[in-house]
C-alpha cells in the first residue's frame, strides 16, 4: 500500500513542481513579482512536503495501511486546494464570489494542515524491518 501511495505522490508533487517551476520563470520573464506567495506555496507545499512524504512512503513500512491512503488523498487535495484557492483569492480570474474563494482557500489550508497533522502521527507506526 505504501508504494502505490509514494508514485501517486511523487507524481503529483512532480506535476506542481513543473507548475511552480513555470509560474517562477514567469514572473522573472515579465518582471512582475505579484504571484511569488502562491509560487512559493506550489513549491514548498504542492513539490517539496508531497515529495517528502512520497519518499518516505517509499522507505518505510506503516503498520496502519488506512492512515496512509487518507493522509495522501487529504494531502493532495490540500495542497490543490490551497494553492488554487490562493490563486483565486489574490486574482479572481473568473469572478466568482469572493466567499466561496475564501472558503476554498480555508478549506483547502485545512485539509492540508489535518494531512500533516496525520503524517506526524504516520511516523510513530512505522514497522521494524
Amino acid at each position: 500500500m505504501e508504494k502505490i501511495w509514494s508514485i501517486r505522490l511523487i507524481r503529483f508533487s512532480a506535476i506542481f513542481g513543473l507548475l511552480g517551476t513555470y509560474l517562477g520563470s514567469h514572473m522573472a520573464g515579465q518582471m512582475d513579482y505579484a504571484l511569488r506567495p502562491i509560487h512559493a506555496h506550489i513549491l514548498l507545499v504542492g513539490w517539496l512536503s508531497v515529495f517528502a512524504w512520497g519518499i518516505f512512503y517509499g522507505v518505510y513500512t506503516i503498520k496502519y495501511k488506512k492512515l496512509v491512503a487518507v493522509q495522501s488523498i487529504l494531502g493532495m487535495i490540500g495542497a490543490l486546494g490551497l494553492t488554487a484557492g490562493m490563486w483565486l483569492y489574490n486574482l479572481n480570474p473568473f469572478n466568482w464570489n469572493e466567499t466561496f474563494v475564501m472558503v476554498l482557500f480555508i478549506v483547502g489550508g485545512s485539509l492540508l494542515l489535518i494531512a500533516f497533522l496525520l503524517f506526524a502521527v504516520v511516523t510513530f507506526f512505522t514497522e521494524k524491518e
